[in-house]
């Protein structure tokens, strides 16, 4: 199976990236949508996967502070390859971009596996949907793939 991955802005993508989104995180991890969308999405720049049918199966964002996150992958198609390959693209944007440090947040309980890889906390931890989480931060040329599914 091939994937392509295109890089959107918020009104370009918004119905694709909400239905994603939405599917992953309002209905299986139960997160308000409310808490879900945010300001961050109007200036954010996002990325939609395509199957080789064109069907829509994975986003995530890159916000305006170089955060990484919002990552909803289609159950069917939850597999290293699309996570790498999600990551692999957010990262080029964020390097296009010359972000110097690329941040994401994570759940409290993989922070020291985050670290292990080279990532640092920063900020305190904090409560997002009822979850502990907290902000960490890597230099954007050594950027690690992270534990995908602890990444929100």
């Amino acid at each position: 199976m091939t994937f392509t991955v295109q890089s959107v802005d918020w009104e370009q993508g918004k119905t694709l990236v909400q239905s994603l989104r939405e599917s992953v995180f309002v209905v299986e991890w139960r997160i308000p949508q409310t808490t879900e969308f945010d300001s961050k999405d109007e200036t954010a720049t996002h990325v939609v996967m395509f199957d080789d049918a064109d069907k829509a199966i994975a986003t995530g964002r890159l916000t305006q502070t170089g955060e990484l996150g919002r990552i909803a992958v289609n159950r069917n198609y939850r597999t290293l390859l699309v996570y790498k390959t999600l990551f692999a693209t957010l990262i080029d944007c964020a390097k296009k971009q010359s972000f110097p440090k690329i941040n994401v947040v994570c759940n409290l309980d993989s922070v020291s596996y985050h670290r292990s890889l080279g990532f640092k906390p920063y900020g305190r931890v904090f409560m997002d949907a009822g979850v502990p989480r907290q902000r960490l931060q890597c230099e954007a040329k050594q950027f690690p793939f992270p534990d995908v599914e602890q990444i929100h």
